[in-house]
């Protein structure tokens, strides 16, 4: 069996995160530049952080060594080359569009995905507030097919880790809109601005993770709009620092709705698999929801990028 040792992208890169963040953090402070944050809360993120760090360090492996068995089943041996390189990249950002969507529409994903919204500031340090469970979501599945096509694992970590880089600068406020070719290639902070918003008209959009082209293919793209300034957070706002809380709210709540007393088996496997908000009774607000109550509220907005026509129903 292949054996390929590359370079840990991410770790390499902590330096850059550390020296970031103090500068983004300076600029606020001093006016520099927009942006919050709060003392309390960006402790909350580095410990999240850390806890993603050790989590992978202890679990990680398992997912990379059941990749690694399904390697001797490859339909092709890609090999080492500056193409397979960049294709493996491009592949695997397309699976982390995939991988993300998922994450936003089913609640069994979202239980891990959750805690990386859960602050209602948006600054360089958010970037830090990982899942701690992210391996018992099984969404490493999505990455076989590229094993079967002949990309070995470690090429496809190595190449995500370039993708997750990407992903730590778009974290920010103090930035605003790039040129205008850059935007629409590549995710950037008011793409990714978007995507943490709670506003009805920004929710479930701009999934990207570095190139916004599959959000602008796949018709899942929301532009920023100055008159309509992001609101972070999630729709429920946690109310607490509190990481132990932070990384399993969700999966408390929703074995809490999977084993409720009086419900069908159907209900309680929708409760895994429907989107965060469903209930078996109506009585809680989806996404689908929030945008029909909006735009029934501002018939003008109707239609626009994010929202539905007015009289929409909302899915199910």
């Amino acid at each position: 069996m292949d054996d390929y040792n590359f370079p840990e992208v991410t770790q390499l890169a902590i330096p850059f995160f550390v020296a970031a963040i103090l500068i983004e953090l300076w600029l606020v402070r001093t006016g520099r530049a927009k942006g919050s944050f709060e003392t309390r809360d960006t402790l909350t993120s580095l410990m999240m952080g850390t806890g993603n760090v050790v989590a992978g360090l202890l679990l990680g492996v398992v997912s990379y060594w059941a990749l690694l068995w399904l390697w001797q089943f490859r339909f092709f041996n890609l090999g080492l080359s500056v193409w397979v390189f960049l294709a493996a990249f491009l592949l695997d950002d397309l699976r982390y569009y995939v991988y993300h969507r998922i994450a936003h529409r089913v609640r069994w994903v979202w239980a891990e995905h959750v805690n990386h919204h859960s602050s209602q500031h948006y600054n360089l340090s958010t970037a830090l507030r990982q899942s701690w469970t992210g391996l018992f979501t099984f969404m490493f599945v999505l990455q076989a097919p590229l094993v079967l096509l002949g990309f070995h694992p470690a090429v496809i970590a190595f190449t995500f880790g370039f993708n997750l880089v990407w992903q730590f600068w778009i974290h920010t406020e103090a930035i605003g809109k790039m040129w205008g070719w850059f935007e629409f290639i590549f995710n950037t902070p008011s793409h990714h601005r978007v995507h943490h918003a709670t506003n009805p008209r920004y929710l479930d959009a701009n999934y990207a993770g570095t190139l916004i082209i599959w959000d602008r293919m796949f018709g899942t793209f929301v532009e920023e709009l100055e008159e309509d300034r992001p609101r972070y957070g999630i729709v429920k706002n946690l109310g607490t620092f509190n990481p132990l809380k932070v990384a399993f709210h969700e999966w408390i709540g929703m074995f809490r709705d999977v084993f409720a007393p009086g419900l069908t088996l159907s209900d309680r496997f929708n409760y895994l698999i429907k989107p965060p908000g469903w209930s078996h009774d109506g009585s809680r607000e989806t996404s689908e929801s929030l945008k029909a109550a909006y735009v029934r509220r501002n018939p003008g907005e109707a239609g626009k990028p994010g929202l539905p026509m007015a009289g929409a129903e909302p899915a199910e």
